[in-house]
């Protein structure tokens, strides 16, 4: 009489989140025949995975990249400019401000999301989430109310001359401060219970809950969303808006005064504002875009065939799409099945 091979336990089957029990069961080469009843138990689900396995290793590239570029350059930035202290004018403790904010976006997050995606799965922990996705979104908003500071500052200085708010270390130290302050407030009361923090997208990055469904969690991402992004935003397009109105009405000014315009300089202006203003969008945007819908429309889902078609693209056709199923069993009835040890089988 041939015993028929025990199928996995329960346990087995969860410590394998990216194969299915189909595979499993074919991994043993001997189909199981004659199934007993289903026994009355709750069905569990269970997904071969949740993002191709192709796909972490293309953003662990894309990840690293970006860490590498990101931590290299904000470190030359902070190290130059603290080995020259002549650099540090009021204007440029603003870049400096930012290169550190935006090394620690690097360190704290690219680095982990890196680790975290070549590896396929967030292993590194709860507290190590919480801490990643607190990280992300402090540094990320103090990025952005410097970007905003800084925009203001050149505002009063092009468009306001002779208002009197001339830009002072001390000026720039205290609106620094109030930034930084400000961007620890949001970025601690997650941790304090009004809204949370977790994993996000394909589970390897963890961010604010965007998908929690709760009135507390609302009133947070709305005022958030007000205030840490649509505010800033719209403070840097008028302030540079304004600057670049005023710096064309002086080059129209100095022509009629027989002078030499500076049109080269003023185009240059303008192409880097509108260079600043587009990658800012082009970054932030669809992100932001997405988790406002996420909240508004709970059923959103972003079908797995345009992420195929994605990897398929990135991966210059080497990924093959897969239709991947989900796999339902009754988990007493598996348990059942374990123990009977006179189960006909088929032949090798």
């Amino acid at each position: 009489m041939i015993r028929s091979p025990t199928p996995p336990c329960p346990e087995l089957i969860h410590s394998l989140p990216h194969r299915s029990i189909v595979d499993i069961m074919d991994s043993n080469s001997t189909p199981w025949s004659s199934p007993p009843a289903p026994l009355q138990a709750e069905a569990v689900t269970v997904a071969p995975t949740i993002f191709p396995r192709v796909g972490y290793s293309i953003l662990s590239f894309l990840m690293f990249i970006n860490t590498v570029l990101s931590v290299f350059n904000n470190s030359l930035a902070i190290a130059v400019m603290l080995k020259n202290p002549s650099l540090l004018q009021p204007i440029n403790i603003f870049i400096l401000s930012l290169a550190v904010s935006d090394l620690m976006i690097g360190l704290c997050g690219s680095l982990v999301v890196t680790i975290t995606n070549y590896h396929g799965s967030f292993f590194i922990g709860h507290t190590a989430c919480v801490f990643q996705g607190f990280a992300v979104n402090y540094f990320g908003l103090v990025s952005l109310c410097t970007l905003t500071l800084l925009a203001y500052e050149r505002y009063n200085v092009v468009c306001k001359p002779r208002a009197g708010l001339k830009l002072t270390m001390r000026r720039s130290i205290i609106g620094l401060l109030f930034v930084w302050t400000f961007c620890l407030f949001w970025a601690v009361t997650p941790l304090l219970g009004w809204s949370s923090y977790g994993p996000e997208g394909v589970q390897t990055s963890c961010s604010l809950a965007w998908e929690e469904r709760s009135w507390n969690n609302y009133s947070y991402l709305i005022l958030y969303t007000l205030l840490c992004f649509i505010f800033p935003v719209v403070v840097i397009i008028y302030c540079y808006c304004k600057v670049l109105t005023s710096m064309n009405k002086l080059n129209k000014s100095v022509e009629l005064q027989g002078g030499l315009s500076c049109r080269k300089e003023n185009e240059h202006a303008i192409n880097m504002v509108l260079a600043m203003i587009i990658a800012f969008f082009v970054c932030w945007l669809p992100y932001t875009a997405l988790s406002v819908v996420v909240v508004v429309d709970p059923e959103l889902h972003i079908p797995p065939l345009f992420r195929d078609a994605t990897l398929e693209v990135l991966s210059c056709g080497r990924y093959i799409p897969h239709a991947s199923s989900r796999v339902s069993i009754n988990m007493r009835s598996l348990n059942r099945r374990s123990v009977n040890t006179h189960s006909k089988v088929s032949p090798l």
